[in-house]
């Protein structure tokens, strides 16, 4: 096996990258799913929520969604402020609150729980893992993730001291060497775990294992993580640009008027529907009220604002 290319620091992308491989071992998404909550029987986390998927039972959901809370913009922060006592209280109740279910969902919707949850995770499990890494003498990217992935799912000092133990350290046997042992050790304490509900997630450990055989020690990309391919294409930012043109925009009586080619159209259209009046690209108080006569007649709210149904009417 080809000796891993040292490191003193991770690039953004091989971070990004490394927690890529997480997320779709959490939530089935490169991206991660921000709003994904699940309750597993049998799970000693209880109810857990994100990207990464924090647990009730840790204390970290409650520390996650006080962030949130806190957050300037927050959409539902006053829908979930009254929970916050609960959650510190760890309250297992919380496991079967429908109510709650439903807003830890429609909150993984606001970009303001996205930005709160990038910076919890980073600072909860990102940052002590890479500490946890460098203390053990790991510096490749592959390492980086492997211990990433350990401190996300749980019980990486555990595993680490059963690999030590049978096989040395990475100063006796080497980064490589201690990886693929480390991920071996994993695998079997996670098939053998007294709690059975561990045994299904040894696909963990089987995706570094695949990794390691192509020796994608430093991440290099595309790779591909049970199915889902990750390149560099998957952190592009994705273009909002919308493909309205300002024939699309809601017409209506405001001040000053508005003017242009499709207030034209509308008195056009108007008029084609036996309701004539000026063609002058004004939306004046005139224009406002044959557009609610037409809506009248329509069964249309017949509020005077030529919107998508009144246009849709209009046959624009």
């Amino acid at each position: 096996m080809s000796k891993p290319a040292k490191q003193s620091a991770l690039t953004e992308l091989q971070k990004l990258t490394a927690q890529s491989i997480v997320n779709i071992f959490e939530t089935g998404r490169s991206l991660g799913d921000y709003g994904k909550v699940t309750l597993l029987p049998g799970d000693p986390g209880h109810l857990t929520y994100g990207r990464s998927q924090t647990t009730l039972a840790s204390g970290n959901l409650h520390l996650l969604i006080r962030a949130y809370c806190d957050a300037p913009d927050a959409i539902h922060a006053d829908q979930l402020r009254p929970y916050l006592e609960r959650l510190a209280a760890r309250d297992l109740s919380l496991d079967t609150d429908l109510a709650l279910k439903r807003l830890l969902r429609e909150s993984g919707d606001d970009l303001v729980m996205h930005t709160t949850q990038d910076a919890f995770f980073d600072r909860v499990y990102w940052m002590p893992a890479q500490s946890t890494a460098a203390a053990v003498r790991l510096s490749t990217a592959l390492g980086a993730a492997v211990v990433y992935d350990s401190t996300v799912h749980g019980s990486w000092g555990t595993v680490r001291d059963l690999t030590a133990r049978a096989h040395g350290n990475v100063d006796q046997i080497g980064e490589n060497a201690w990886i693929q042992r480390y991920v071996e050790t994993r695998r079997s304490w996670l098939a053998n775990h007294p709690k059975s509900i561990l045994h299904a997630t040894v696909y963990r450990m089987n995706s570094f294992a695949g990794l390691i055989s192509e020796e994608k020690w430093n991440l290099e990309l595309p790779i591909v993580v049970r199915g889902i391919r990750i390149d560099e294409d998957t952190f592009a930012p994705p273009v909002r640009a919308s493909a309205a043109d300002e024939t699309d925009r809601v017409l209506k009586l405001e001040s000053p008027f508005m003017v242009g080619d499709d207030v034209r159209a509308i008195q056009q259209a108007l008029q084609d529907k036996g309701l004539p009046g000026n063609i002058d690209g004004i939306y004046g108080p005139l224009t406002e009220a044959r557009v609610r006569q037409f809506q009248l007649q329509s069964g249309l709210r017949a509020d005077g604002i030529a919107g998508p149904a009144t246009k849709a009417a209009l046959g624009l």
